[in-house]
């Protein structure tokens, strides 16, 4: 009876609810900042999330040496929201440095460190024009590639342009490839100061859907990097329908796509949460037109279609939407895409403009 009792009290025990907690998680352990130009004060941002489902206080940040003046948020960091500690670095001394940050928060009575890795130089190498995205050990040409007009079958390659900016060798790996991506680095490490190519190659064969198949890859900076927006690399690839057992009767009889706009001006927010056009779609072919794929580039554009198929000489409304909270946080292109079942406008783009209040 004892054990039973015992028994009852642990499965009791198993089903106390977990206290709230606070989690401090740093976008980064190491931040690398590439080359600091000498005397030249430099301000880096070290960002952090509280992944706990509390609100995080941080208590107090400590630098590792006198060179480095620190300000941090005050205020409590709300459950799943970001904060960022600010650090001043005074480039005082020329070198190769690596200096740590202490924070201790009221998530955990032991401090948690975040390193700062660079070099102090006396003239510093402006990369920015040829290679304008800044990972700071790292640089590329751009972080996202675009796989256009891809039948079944085909297995295109695209190339990332990187530079190793930094003073040591770098081995480039990308996090997060989805089955349907492989990577070759050539070479497979980048000596001090030399650009290399990471050539991405494309499986159409391992596409999940027609039209747009969009993902983030990540570029490992150092052993033990995560994943976060900084290092973030957008990849879209676009399936498009095959057309090649239509005869030439079939093709004369097929439905045609006309769009009443293929730019739309959304104009400005001036103040609301969004803004919304409509545009005409008209079959002017003599088959039943379908639109397969109503497809978006970037989360701050939503659509909507009154009827995915289109009778000859029938029209219907595409609504197009922009939401100001998402503007400038996806880097996807402003643009909608359709895939339909007529041969000549198996991919049609409409490009949306907005213009900034």
């Amino acid at each position: 009876m004892r054990y039973r009792l015992l028994s009852v009290v642990g499965c009791l025990l198993s089903f106390v609810p977990l206290l709230a907690q606070p989690r401090f998680v740093p976008d980064t352990d190491i931040k690398k900042v590439g080359e600091v130009e000498f005397q030249v004060p430099r301000q880096f941002t070290l960002g952090f999330t509280n992944k706990g489902d509390k609100p995080l206080s941080i208590k107090e940040v400590k630098a590792s040496c006198g060179c480095m003046d620190i300000s941090y948020p005050k205020s409590p960091i709300a459950a799943g929201s970001r904060g960022e500690i600010a650090v001043t670095f005074d480039a005082k001394l020329l070198g190769s440095f690596y200096k740590e940050v202490e924070v201790m928060t009221d998530a955990s009575d032991e401090p948690q460190y975040i390193a700062i890795q660079g070099t102090v130089v006396t003239e510093v190498h402006d990369y920015s024009d040829e290679f304008p995205i800044d990972l700071g050990n790292v640089r590329l040409v751009t972080n996202t590639v675009e796989f256009e007009d891809v039948n079944m079958g085909d297995q295109p390659t695209a190339e990332l342009r990187i530079l190793n900016s930094d003073r040591t060798a770098f081995r480039p790996e990308l996090m997060h490839l989805p089955p349907y991506l492989s990577a070759k680095y050539l070479p497979e490490d980048i000596p001090a100061g030399k650009a290399g190519i990471i050539r991405l190659t494309l499986d159409s064969e391992k596409l999940s859907t027609l039209g747009l198949n969009q993902t983030s890859i990540y570029l490992s900076r150092y052993m033990g990097d995560k994943i976060g927006d900084a290092n973030e690399i957008l990849v879209s690839a676009i399936l498009l329908p095959s057309f090649a057992d239509m005869s030439d009767e079939a093709l004369a009889k097929a439905p045609e796509l006309s769009i009443s706009e293929s730019s739309v001006d959304m104009g400005a927010f001036n103040g609301k949460k969004s803004i919304t056009r409509t545009i005409m779609l008209t079959n002017s072919g003599e088959n039943d037109l379908h639109i397969q794929q109503v497809q978006v580039f970037n989360r701050a554009i939503s659509v909507s279609i009154d009827k995915s198929t289109i009778r000859p000489g029938k029209s219907t409304k595409l609504k197009i939407s922009v939401s100001s909270h998402y503007m400038g946080k996806s880097k996807g292109r402003m643009r909608v895409m359709l895939i339909t079942d007529a041969p000549r406008q198996a991919k049609q783009y409409i490009n949306v403009d907005v213009t900034q209040d």
